[in-house]
């Protein structure tokens, strides 16, 4: 597994990181469907031995679940690893939704370092800010108190839109930014991309495959189990996607590879990027988007 070096952090990560989304399960919804923990673990394992040292999660997939299966999962290794995580949605008070006041802050932090079961987070991100917040100074307040008490090494943010990853690179106090970015969603290179290479921002690629289409495993007429994200997509949407991902698949065979590792590699060709984290839930998974 190929490392590069994540920005201004210095962190040596692999080019392939683990997205620990899908693990988290679907109690809740807002997943990727039903996972089985005793193969969520072993695709963890699996991971590790084949290179992966880059694990990405948020404290609300699963509602929390995603980060125990890592802790569990990487216990033994830990200082093997960088541990990512994401802060922000408050599934505790589903009231509020959102949630990056300091004091919020500070108690989702404390309490996925117990799941994690570890004493630091290598790289906390503000899971979805709103642009106001990113661009105000005051909101890393709590982030540098945070650092400083030793409870995280670096901060970033994890974002949608390319204008968002800006704003977070002007603000000049972000580490890294996670930002999407595949064969479908390229608005990232006309600004952001330079942008944060310009300011050794480290870029994190996020949803590489695009929600899995670009696998070229769906077809327009996909359906999904209520709870899973793509289920609520407009079918017009899952038609350009499947479409595109069936061709992605069919360009990957004439080069005698998957469609998920075709996908890849177009993105991990954009050298500002040092990891693509790609939600894996199952060993043959980690298997295909690793080799």
């Amino acid at each position: 597994m190929n490392r590069r070096t994540l920005g201004r952090t210095g962190l040596s990560v692999s080019e392939i990181g683990f997205g620990a989304w899908a693990i988290g399960g679907n109690a809740f919804g807002n997943s990727y469907g039903p996972t089985d923990d005793v193969e969520s673990t072993r695709a963890i394992r699996r991971a590790f031995e084949l290179g992966c040292n880059f694990f990405d999660t948020a404290d609300v997939y699963g509602h929390g679940h995603s980060e125990v299966l890592l802790g569990k999962a990487l216990r033994d290794v830990r200082d093997q690893v960088f541990i990512a995580t994401k802060v922000g949605a408050n599934f505790y008070n589903p009231d509020l939704r959102l949630d990056f006041t300091p004091g919020y802050l500070k108690f989702a932090v404390e309490h996925s370092l117990e799941r994690l079961q570890t004493d630091r987070i290598d790289l906390l991100q503000l899971h979805n800010p709103p642009i106001g917040l990113i661009s105000a100074m005051g909101t890393y307040e709590s982030l540098e108190e945070l650092k400083r008490d030793g409870l995280i090494r670096f901060y970033g943010v994890s974002v949608h839109p390319p204008e968002e990853g800006v704003a977070a690179v002007q603000a000049t106090k972000p580490d890294t930014v996670q930002i999407v970015y595949n064969l479908a969603r390229r608005e990232a290179e006309d600004t952001f991309l330079p942008t944060a290479q310009a300011a050794n921002v480290g870029v994190i690629a996020r949803e590489p495959l695009a929600n899995g289409f670009l696998a070229g495993h769906y077809s327009a007429d996909s359906t999904w189990d209520r709870g899973d994200i793509r289920s609520r997509m407009p079918r017009p949407y899952v038609a350009q996607l499947s479409a595109l991902g069936q061709r992605v698949r069919e360009l990957a065979e004439q080069s005698g590879m998957t469609a998920s590792q075709l996908a890849l590699k177009f993105v991990l060709d954009r050298q500002e990027i040092a990891c693509a984290i790609v939600g894996m839930k199952t060993v043959r998974q980690v298997e295909e988007n690793l080799n």
